[in-house]
């Protein structure tokens, strides 16, 4: 089922929700000239898809929010029409996993100024074990829903001379993490894509680029914390050090990343402030990936 539907809000200030123990961050308006683009931001009824949609909409722009499911949908937009005063939100119902639902969510939404391929999701499984099904699933929708919603939307941002297009890679895909190979690489294929499509780009003002957070507090890794509580019966800053000490060892921060802290980067790449920056692999990962550049 897909549908779209265009929302307003009435709500008076923006404000965002953290998770429990993590401090608030206000979406803080930076005037980033995004109040006439149309923006899709796939993946984004939660985690940090969500929290780069909620910021597009604070700056302004038009914003599609997208899922699978309609009932996530609906929650994304009540949660973001009382977080965000007067946003203006569509929503859009698809499975971007397959062809097919890339093809009926760009009926819908036939343009937009600003892409962001954010769908994705991990899971841990031992590499012996990762069958064809679990690669084609995590390649399907991490990574060819990008490149598909790309090249249908690429030929319009180029006619109009303008556009942004922006993948949310990982640090796994720099460091490919051993108890999700599947997951790594998937995100190192984003990186190399953006960098690709950057490079037709080229004389027009189109930029392609990705991001790379590190591990970050979302919804899921708020669930695995509090499971830990629960069964270990230790407080969640406890199972956090372990974590950093054990699985992230190389965090400078030693802390997960707030979702809002990303879509800050983001949302600066969507802005036409940013039109120098293009083909560029940015890292807000908290310094896991020891390496310079």
């Amino acid at each position: 089922m897909h549908f779209i539907r265009p929302i307003a809000s009435s709500a008076n200030h923006p404000v965002t929700t953290p998770f429990k123990g993590v401090p608030t961050i206000p979406v803080n308006i930076m005037n980033l000239q995004l109040k006439d683009k149309t923006a899709l931001v796939s993946g984004s009824s939660q985690g940090i898809g969500f929290a780069i949609a909620e910021a597009l909409a604070a700056e302004g722009a038009t914003v599609v929010i997208n899922s699978y499911k309609l009932d996530f949908v609906d929650q994304a937009i009540d949660k973001l029409s009382k977080t965000v005063r007067d946003a203006r939100l569509i929503g859009a119902v698809a499975d971007l996993s397959t062809e097919e639902g890339v093809q009926d969510l760009v009926k819908k939404v036939p343009a937009v100024d600003v892409l962001v391929n954010s769908v994705g999701f991990y899971v841990a499984k031992d590499f012996l074990e990762i069958s064809d099904k679990d690669w084609d699933e995590m390649m399907n929708l991490n990574f060819m829903s990008g490149v598909r919603l790309s090249r249908a939307y690429l030929p319009g941002m180029k006619a109009r001379d303008w556009g942004r297009i922006i993948f949310i890679s990982s640090e796994s895909g720099v460091k490919i993490p051993h108890e999700m190979i599947h997951y790594g690489v998937s995100k190192a294929a984003q990186i190399a894509v953006a960098r690709g499509i950057a490079e037709t780009t080229t004389g027009t003002g189109v930029t392609v680029n990705s991001v790379l957070p590190g591990p970050a507090r979302s919804e899921g890794v708020e669930a695995f914390i509090q499971q830990m509580v629960t069964s270990r019966g230790v407080p969640a800053e406890q199972v956090v050090d372990e974590f950093f000490k054990t699985v992230r060892p190389t965090s400078i921060i030693k802390r997960f990343i707030r979702p809002q802290e990303v879509a800050s980067l983001v949302t600066y790449l969507c802005s036409p402030l940013a039109s120098a920056t293009n083909g560029a692999a940015l890292r807000v990962d908290g310094g896991v990936v020891a390496s310079i550049p």
